[in-house]
C-alpha cells in the first residue's frame, strides 16, 4: 500500500526519534525535531511535549501551523519548540526538517570560548566554513523573538552551533538532516578526543578541507541511505513506530 505525503513524513520523523534514542544522542525528555508538510513550511509536524524519543510513533506527532498562534498555547506543545521551530519553518521554507539536540561532544565544543570545528579529518572537514555560531545564549529560547533570531542565523547555513547550548541542523529531507547531525556529533567526538591527547593537531589545508566539504555535498544519496538503513533497523525492531 502506497503512503501519502503526510503518512511518509510522519513515519520518517518518528523513525528519526527512535534512531537518536538508540544512539544515545537524546537528552531525557527534552529536545525536539520537526518536519514541514506544506510547501511554504508553515504546516509542520513536531514531537509532543516531554515524550521520550524511544516510544514516539507516527501518530503521536503534532500537526501545527505557524499562522495559528493558539498552537503555542497547547499543553502538549513545548514552548521552546514552538518558538524555535515555528519561526524557522515560517521564515525558512527550505528547512524541510529541523533537528535540535544537546549531544555530548557537539555540545562540549559549543561550550568553548571560541566554538569551532577545525578540519582535522574527513568528518570535521565536512563542516569547513559551513557552520553558523550563536554566541548569545540567554536562557531557554521560549519567545517568538528568540526563535526569529535563531532563524536569521541560518539564512545561509544549514548547521548552527549554539554556544553554551547544543546544536541545530536543517535539511532538505529528514534523512539528510539526520545524517548531518549524526556526522557532526561524530566529528566533534573525534575532535574532542584529539584535543584530549594534549598533542598539536594536524589541521588540513584550506584547499583540502574545501575540496572534502564539496565532495560531501555531492553525495546526498549517501546521507539518505544511511537514514534508510537505520530506519529499517528501527522498524524491524518495533513496527509500531509507523502506527
Amino acid at each position: 500500500m502506497s503512503l501519502n505525503h503526510e503518512e511518509q513524513v510522519r513515519i520518517d520523523l518518528a523513525a528519526t526519534f527512535r534512531i537518536i534514542a538508540h544512539l544515545g544522542m537524546h537528552e531525557a525528555v527534552a529536545n525536539h525535531f520537526s518536519a514541514a508538510l506544506s510547501a511554504d513550511g508553515k504546516q509542520f509536524l513536531l514531537n509532543p511535549k516531554w515524550m521520550h524519543f524511544s516510544r514516539i510513533r507516527a501518530s503521536d506527532l503534532l500537526l501545527l501551523d505557524t499562522d495559528d498562534p493558539s498552537c503555542g498555547e497547547r499543553t502538549d506543545v513545548n514552548a521552546t519548540a514552538w518558538a524555535i521551530h515555528g519561526q524557522i519553518h515560517q521564515k525558512l521554507p527550505q528547512a524541510r526538517a529541523v533537528l535540535h539536540l544537546h549531544p555530548v561532544y557537539t555540545t562540549s565544543v559549543a561550550t568553548l570560548k571560541n566554538p569551532h570545528i577545525p578540519p582535522v579529518d574527513q568528518n570535521t572537514a565536512r563542516y569547513f566554513n559551513r557552520v553558523a555560531v550563536d554566541d548569545m545564549y540567554g536562557g531557554m529560547a521560549d519567545t517568538v523573538e528568540e526563535g526569529a533570531r535563531l532563524a536569521g542565523l541560518l539564512q545561509d547555513k544549514t548547521r548552527l552551533l549554539m554556544g553554551n547550548h547544543g546544536v541545530m541542523v536543517i535539511g532538505k529531507t529528514i534523512g539528510e538532516a539526520f545524517d548531518d547531525i549524526w556526522t557532526l556529533e561524530r566529528a566533534c567526538q573525534i575532535l574532542v578526543t584529539a584535543w584530549s591527547t594534549g598533542q598539536p593537531l594536524k589541521i588540513l589545508s584550506e584547499a583540502v578541507a574545501e575540496k572534502t566539504a564539496r565532495s560531501w555535498e555531492k553525495i546526498p544519496d549517501f546521507s539518505q541511505q544511511h537514514f534508510e538503513e537505520m530506519k529499517y533497523l528501527m522498524m524491524k525492531d518495533d513496527p509500531s513506530l509507523a502506527d
